[in-house]
């Protein structure tokens, strides 16, 4: 279906539209908005769990250098995403921006897998959270099941759902930031140190030739891995200051912010643990019960509390716990404007396209709080594990799916404007957006190709492609949801006038 010129710049809503209907206007700015894109990469989670699998399993002391290839990588990518929040402001960011550029039939198909993926996302966290908890406070005597804590925090994070959105900001602003310093006073602690037993090796981490040895697409899976939610920032375009410029600036600021943490923390970890065997000493530290892996957090704990001091590492394991908090709010909110704006457009019940008192969108945060508890009761009923599966078989798949809608978003921004010369800049329109497009196919192989490897659901010594039925089960979620939902989508196209069908996408 093609839009008539006309209707290609978007406009406000009107200013008769019933005030129920309208998220919360120029509440947040660029520094809201990363807060929540940065919370939802979880830096010091991404520390304790990607850094120490990416170098046993990838490319051992140069996984730094993968982080920060794959970064830039996504900075393709956010070049074509920041230039099309000028013409696009839409609270379903990969929703609108795929309706514009390809059909609203697209647009819908993108609208199911984003909230499916931000929904399994949402509560892979809360496993990994409920597990660090339960840990963490039976240490100090108050034994309480995994899912108890899970069922405690969803609870915590409706609260906030709810509430204006500016506060959660402001929380995660102050979690963020005490994170941020934790990981940056054990970095630099490291720097001043001259290093470990190999000083400060830059080669051994971001020279190319080391980067692609060992097993250099696990090393880049687990890369693409932590930058898991960046594209959130044109989710909160309704509710942000001026967002044609602060959209843009979010963007860029947070996939700068997010490589830079993997990159540079990556590196005085290895740095300090010694580059030169950095492979064997993570498997000594982390290495629990004999099974190699089963306590990653060791590695980040063992360097700081050498560098810094004993003290560190304990208050670095209660700042792992306000991580998984701040992912799992950022998360709720992704999902529960997601939600909103397919009940605002007819694909889902009308009613979860109202906000409350706070002009938020009370019924889609509910929904999403009622699946999180099913997720977790079901979990729980099961006997499963909430890291071994909940954790890790959501949250590959639901990166799966996000890198998937957003290869679709840059075919979409290269077609909108080629369509409507509406900006005319060859490498804000076609150049990057094309070099995006390589980055995420290159990505979404990779991940395909280990997914049994990183969800769990193949050995160790597992092959490219090989994985149990668990594994094709996952990895076919996503797209048989996509197919399912374009087909939807297209009989909408059918069955409904062109204003009614697209009404979404030009408002």
């Amino acid at each position: 279906m093609t839009l008539p010129k006309e209707t290609m710049t978007s406009s406000p809503a009107p200013a008769a539209e019933a005030p129920k209907n309208q998220l919360h206007r120029n509440s947040m700015g660029v520094a809201g908005i990363v807060f929540f894109v940065v919370a939802a990469a979880a830096p010091i989670a991404g520390m304790t769990g990607l850094v120490p699998s990416t170098i046993v399993l990838g490319n051992g002391a140069a996984a730094p250098g993968a982080f920060l290839i794959a970064g830039i990588m996504l900075m393709f990518f956010a070049v074509g995403y920041a230039t099309m929040s000028h013409h696009v402001t839409h609270a379903g960011a990969f929703f609108a921006y795929v309706g514009r550029g390809l059909g609203a039939p697209w647009g819908v198909a993108s609208a199911f897998v984003s909230v499916l993926s931000y929904c399994l996302v949402q509560t892979a966290i809360y496993g990994f959270l409920g597990a660090t908890v339960s840990q963490k406070m039976a240490s100090i005597g108050v034994d309480m099941p995994w899912w108890f804590w899970c069922l405690l925090c969803i609870g915590i994070v409706q609260v906030f759902g709810i509430l204006n959105v500016d506060l959660g900001a402001k929380v995660l602003g102050v979690l963020l930031s005490l994170e941020l310093a934790s990981m940056v006073v054990t970095g630099l602690a490291v720097v001043f140190h001259g290093g470990g037993p190999n000083g400060l090796n830059l080669s051994a981490s971001f020279n190319p030739v080391e980067i692609f040895q060992g097993a250099p697409g696990v090393a880049f899976a687990f890369a693409f891995a932590g930058f898991i939610g960046f594209e959130a920032t044109a989710i909160y375009g309704e509710e942000c200051r001026d967002p044609k410029r602060t959209v843009p600036k979010a963007t860029y600021a947070a996939v700068t912010i997010i490589t830079l943490i993997f990159a540079l923390t990556s590196f005085a970890i290895i740095s300090g643990a010694g580059s030169a065997d950095i492979v064997n000493k993570t498997l000594e530290v982390t290495t629990l019960d004999g099974t190699p892996l089963a306590d990653p957090a060791q590695l980040l704990f063992s360097v700081a509390g050498q560098y810094v001091g004993p003290w560190m590492p304990q208050v670095m394991s209660w700042l792992l716990i306000s991580s998984l908090f701040a992912g799992v709010l950022a998360f709720h909110n992704s999902a529960t404007r997601y939600f909103y704006a397919m009940g605002r457009s007819g694909l889902l019940p009308a009613g979860l396209g109202v906000t409350g008192r706070f002009k938020t969108p009370v019924r889609a945060s509910v929904l999403q709080t009622i699946i999180g508890v099913v997720t977790i009761v079901a979990f729980a009923l099961a006997g499963l594990d909430p890291v071994v599966t909940l954790f890790y078989w959501f949250a590959i798949t639901a990166i799966l799916g996000l890198t998937f809608i957003q290869g679709l978003v840059c075919v979409a921004v290269i077609r909108f404007f080629r369509e409507t010369r509406a900006d005319t800049r060859v490498w804000n329109t076609l150049i990057a957006p094309l070099l995006g497009l390589v980055s995420i196919i290159v990505a979404e192989y990779l991940l395909l190709a280990r997914f049994g490897l990183i969800s769990g659901t193949a050995g160790a010594d597992s092959q490219p492609w090989e994985m149990n039925a668990t594994g094709w089960g996952l990895v076919a979620l996503p797209f048989g949801t996509f197919l399912i939902a374009l087909i939807y989508g297209f009989i909408l196209e059918r069955k409904k006038s062109d204003d009614e069908v697209l009404k979404e996408f030009v408002s």
